[in-house]
């Protein structure tokens, strides 16, 4: 009773304060500074004038885009602003090039920097990245491709509500952020797009990522080098490569990830389940503190994979291991099918071994048996009723 109670005086307050902060705001409808909903008009300066207005205003400012399809070239809303309580409204759908050459090597679609207090709710983003997939499996010589959202240097940051579709490259990219919430989004692409990662973060803080269904071509969530207390839960994760803490030790001297918790989230036929990614070559990195719990897989081929080999071009690191420290990775009520026979695979640096990686009621199947394991370099622990057996 006492917790029902706390809900409902916690929803009467959000209602109040939302009440207030609505008849406080200033709007900016995007239509008033030219924006068009035909699909076809160059709305990108209207998006301008209006953040413009928005960002030097001292009071609270809601940026609208009414229902309608609006076309942006690349688009950077930059900060510091005048207030730190700025909601950019989606209701319509905003519509990137076609000709994918127009923003494919301007690294952004849509891009915010050092701003503070900025929500993004609602509508459709659709990168248009389909022809930019083809040029690059038919290996011509063609741009590295547009992330459709980026947010850096930038704090208190919320998305909410938004369906990311068919971006050039990354979706949704967190960078040297502070507190952000992401919640209740779609990303959807083909599951060959290529590089097409859900939601990257790296070099953050405090980044909280909830209730929300990812289904790409490349990695779910890519979690990258200086990310630190990071919360991932109730996500639905296929097609995609699955959940990666890496590729990490690219360089000698990178920051390194920790406190990282991954609770409640299925992945359905996806490339991998949960892993942990690092280069073959010397490096000060680490990951520790990590935390996957209450995990479903539904036919996926690599379910559990710490990989401190990955070296895409041998060139890069030949015959060299991993100085990346892996320690402090628990696996907890983790169950499902895997689709080869090894399901759990532990391929850790003879340099820098995988350290108190603990197993703990683990069940994952192929074809009706317990699924294989293996390990290399890797000390730890198993518990509870564990299938496959455990090789630590």
């Amino acid at each position: 009773m006492a917790n029902t109670m706390s809900t409902c005086f916690l929803l009467a307050l959000l209602v109040v304060l939302f009440t207030s902060y609505s008849a406080r705001a200033a709007q900016y409808n995007v239509l008033n500074y030219g924006a068009k909903p035909d699909g076809i008009t160059d709305s990108t300066k209207a998006f301008l004038s209006a953040w413009t207005q928005a960002c030097g205003s001292i009071s609270p400012s809601t940026i609208y885009v009414p229902s309608g399809r609006f076309f942006l070239r690349n688009v950077q809303f930059s900060g510091p602003c005048k207030n730190n309580a700025i909601v950019v409204r989606i209701d319509g759908t905003l519509l990137a090039p076609t000709d994918y050459r127009v923003i494919g090597n301007a690294g952004n679609w849509i891009f915010f920097q050092h701003v503070d207090g900025v929500t993004v709710s609602g509508g459709i983003l659709d990168g248009h990245g389909s022809g930019l997939w083809d040029c690059k499996q038919s290996g011509k010589n063609c741009p590295s491709g547009a992330t459709t959202l980026g947010f850096s240097n930038s704090n208190n940051i919320v998305i909410s509500g938004l369906h990311s579709l068919n971006s050039q490259m990354y979706h949704i990219v967190v960078n040297g952020c502070h507190n952000v919430i992401i919640q209740g989004v779609k990303i959807t692409a083909f599951g060959n797009s290529p590089n097409t990662d859900g939601i990257h973060v790296q070099l953050s803080s405090g980044v909280t990522i909830l209730n929300s269904k990812i289904g790409t071509g490349d990695d779910c969530v890519s979690v990258g080098a200086g990310t630190t207390n990071l919360w991932i839960e109730n996500v639905v994760c296929g097609p995609g490569h699955g959940i990666s803490i890496g590729s990490l030790g690219k360089d000698l001297k990178e920051p390194g990830v920790q406190n990282v918790t991954v609770k409640t989230v299925t992945f359905i036929g996806t490339q991998n389940g949960l892993r942990i990614k690092t280069w073959g070559r010397p490096s000060n990195g680490f990951v520790r503190n990590v935390l996957f719990q209450h995990v479903v897989m539904t036919t996926v081929q690599n379910p559990i994979v710490i990989d401190q080999n990955y070296c895409p071009d041998n060139k890069d690191c030949p015959g060299q291991a991993s100085g990346v420290k892996i320690s402090g990775v628990t696996y907890q009520d983790v169950h499902g099918t895997s689709a080869t026979k090894v399901a759990v695979n532990f391929d850790c640096s003879k340099k820098s071994p995988c350290t108190s990686i603990k197993m703990e009621d683990v069940k994952l199947t192929y074809k009706n048996q317990p699924a294989g394991a293996s390990c290399n370099n890797a000390d730890g622990t198993a518990s509870g009723f564990i299938q496959p057996s455990s090789c630590l």
